[in-house]
């Protein structure tokens, strides 16, 4: 256990900063310096107005690895000039704990000065681990920072989570990234005395394959940065090449922003639409090597259920709503599983555009100004007097029917705008339609022939 502000300044010769990691010498020493978490640190954020007032209650980190939530705990600290204790759910003790915290009290007790207790990995304690902590913070001898990539509702315990308030940090975006990485080629503490002249494609890249993981950016920089021979110019060259060598991941041509990643998504909608599972698992593959957003992919699976599947096999929605939801759960690289399993679901499943031809040209009658009233015995009845007053009266409910259907007019046009197919479950739903449409036939007076035929005078 070390006191942060007991030993030398991250950026003194004392702290051996030549020595250490390029992302351990990054890491950020003010609030501004912390990229991709405008959500919880943005201003006027209830996090930020504590930290900064010094009010900081005990808290819990919950985040994937590389978002910085490390480094958040040592801001914390300095901005709030507490005493800072780190410890680790992986090597820490009981023993340890508790010497840790009685410090911690006797600290509070002598001086006034406040402690924060940061845990790494929190989640990795037991049971009587994280009970031990509990009194301490309850009585706040120690404000708590637990840091942890998994849910804390479901791995710590609920005495300590409902004594913490939760904040869950994000992967950091590609432009945080690519901020991250800038300030590394610039900052005197971290490759600024090299002469370094990285291509927009190599950072571009970088920012792109880490997966929202900061520090797997500045470690991929770092070995680029130090194993390139400088040019002749005395220039260290950082290609694309270069960069997907370090980082250990190729990059395929696949630009989000432009025709790769248009191209690819229509590829592998239109494979899933015209049933050809093998096609849609290849461009899904390149799409996640890509390091596209599984939420995008899964967030087309569910449009794509409705508008190609619909109701030739209805069971397509759920599976791909199911598949969003696992993959925010979830999250990469696991997620992949669920998009598979979803998009050759889908693409195996029976197809019909039925109801998105349906919707559209209602729509259409409705934007064209076809706007119809609705019959009277469908109007909302209000109370009794009201219905009587206004002729709301008529409506016939059809469970007081055979077969829970009686005809009635239900909206003043005999447009139809839904032809179920004879794919899949759709076939079913045809049929019954159809035995609707005899039973409105059979229910309607018909008129007599327009030209009766003559009778026979013999």
């Amino acid at each position: 256990m070390n006191d942060l502000f007991a030993q030398p300044p991250p950026d003194s010769p004392a702290s051996g900063t030549g020595r250490r990691p390029l992302a351990a010498r990054m890491r950020p020493r003010t609030l501004e310096d912390i990229v991709g978490q405008d959500h919880i640190l943005g201003p006027g954020k209830l996090l930020r107005r504590a930290i900064e007032a010094d009010r900081l209650s005990s808290i819990i980190l919950y985040g994937p690895a590389g978002c910085g939530k490390t480094s958040l705990a040592e801001v914390i600290a300095r901005t709030t000039r507490r005493a800072f204790d780190r410890s680790s759910g992986v090597l820490s003790n009981v023993a340890g704990l508790r010497q840790s915290l009685e410090a911690a009290k006797q600290r509070r007790a002598a001086s006034g000065r406040e402690t924060i207790l940061f845990i790494d990995e929190i989640h990795r304690f037991n049971k009587a681990q994280q009970d031990v902590l509990l009194p301490y913070v309850e009585e706040g001898a120690v404000t708590l920072i637990g840091a942890t990539t998994h849910n804390p509702f479901f791995f710590i315990n609920n005495p300590l989570t409902s004594r913490s308030q939760i904040f869950q940090l994000e992967p950091l975006n590609a432009d945080a990234v690519a901020v991250l990485l800038q300030r590394a080629l610039e900052h005197p503490d971290g490759l600024g005395h090299l002469n370094i002249r990285m291509d927009a494609p190599a950072m571009a890249h970088l920012a792109a394959v880490c997966e929202g993981d900061g520090r797997r950016a500045l470690n991929a920089l770092e070995i680029a940065a130090l194993t390139t021979p400088p040019a002749p110019d005395g220039f260290i060259h950082i290609t694309r090449a270069v960069a997907e060598e370090s980082i250990q991941k190729k990059a395929v041509v696949y630009d989000h922003d432009e025709d790769g990643h248009y191209d690819t998504i229509s590829a592998f909608i239109k494979s899933v639409r015209g049933s050809d599972p093998n096609a849609a698992l290849y461009w899904l593959a390149k799409m996640l090597y890509a390091g596209e957003d599984p939420r995008f992919v899964a967030r087309r699976l569910v449009i794509l259920a409705s508008e190609d599947i619909g109701n030739a096999d209805p069971r397509g929605l759920s599976v791909a709503v199911a598949a969003l939801e696992a993959v925010d759960f979830v999250g990469m690289p696991e997620a992949r599983i669920a998009l598979a399993q979803a998009t050759t679901y889908l693409a195996t499943a029976p197809k019909s555009n039925a109801a998105y031809l349906g919707i559209e040209a209602a729509l259409a009658d409705v934007k064209e100004g076809r706007t119809l009233p609705v019959p009277r015995h469908l109007r909302s009845t209000g109370s009794k007097r009201a219905a009587q007053t206004f002729g709301h009266q008529g409506y016939k409910y059809a469970h007081d029917f055979e077969g829970h259907f009686v005809d009635q007019e239900y909206v003043p046009t005999d447009k139809i705008y839904y032809e179920p197919t004879t794919a899949g479950y759709e076939d079913v739903i045809r049929r019954r339609i159809a035995h609707w449409t005899s039973l409105r036939q059979a229910a309607r007076p018909h008129p007599p022939p327009a030209n009766p035929p003559a009778k026979n005078e013999s």
